[in-house]
């Protein structure tokens, strides 16, 4: 899986994506069968195994991510760990452990943790 063109997120499933406008904030714990965008904040746990999440440059995450595939644009302290790829794009900030089969960081973005790769599934 790979994705989308920087500037669209386009769902890879039938069940769509859901969104977390820039006004929302979410305590406490997320998991589903979406992909998921965040423009808000979250703070807690993102559980979406087989999905993706998109942290725009507007969200700010403070929570345990697992998911598929990640790509952050915005703001995102905690640990990652995806099945897929983790992309930090050079607007995108993160502090925390990254466990991935695949991982970019883009000059300009920034990175404080440490990074283990996995085996592709």
């Amino acid at each position: 899986m790979t994705f989308p063109e920087r500037r669209t997120f386009a769902p890879e499933h039938s069940e769509g994506v859901s969104h977390l406008s820039p006004a929302s904030m979410v305590q406490g714990e997320i998991s589903g069968r979406e992909d998921l965008v965040i423009r808000g904040q979250v703070q807690g746990k993102i559980t979406l195994p087989d999905n993706d999440v998109l942290v725009d440059e507007r969200g700010r995450v403070e929570a345990e991510v697992r998911a598929r595939n990640v790509r952050i644009k915005g703001d995102l302290m905690g640990n990652i760990i995806a099945s897929g790829k983790v992309i930090i794009e050079r607007t995108g900030r993160m502090r925390g452990d990254l466990s991935a089969a695949l991982i970019s960081i883009e000059d300009g973005a920034q990175f404080k943790g440490s990074i283990k790769i996995l085996a592709k599934s």
